[in-house]
């Protein structure tokens, strides 16, 4: 983390590549076991966000698929909390890079996905909650 807020997207990455294999291994995250699943997805989550910010956005959204998937294996007693933190994670690094459409749809995605309230305290949550009011008199004809 303090390489990333250092501006050393990088090293960041490197640090982070490290965390997932720590956790991708089938005695940590697999079908028959999901004992650290929801690590997992947070490391991927975490990764996908460096890479965002590090301006890889194919890279991103790939990390970003495999936090889904090991969040598909997270024990559901966990699950809306890691679901929030990966949710949050990667619209907050969309949102700094000035994607805003691409933050909210996360954002938004977060929500359908069960994310708890942690991942409100993202800055697209905000934007998410303002509707657009362009229907004003086509709803009432």
């Amino acid at each position: 983390m303090q390489a990333s807020e250092g501006g050393d997207q990088k090293a960041a990455i490197s640090l982070a590549k490290k965390e997932v294999a720590r956790f991708s291994g089938p005695d940590e995250c697999s079908r028959t076991i999901s004992l650290n699943c929801g690590t997992l997805a947070l490391a991927y989550g975490t990764l996908a966000g460096y890479q965002i910010l590090d301006g890889d956005r194919i890279a991103g959204e790939g990390s970003f698929s495999s936090a889904k998937r090991a969040l598909s294996l997270t024990d559901p007693a966990t699950r809306s909390s890691a679901t929030a933190m990966v949710y949050r994670d990667v619209s907050e690094a969309f949102w700094k890079v000035g994607d805003r459409a691409r933050a909210v749809a996360v954002f938004n995605e977060g929500r359908a996905a069960g994310a708890d309230k942690w991942l409100f305290m993202s800055s697209a949550a905000r934007a998410a909650e303002q509707r657009p009011t362009d229907r004003q008199s086509t709803d009432s004809h």
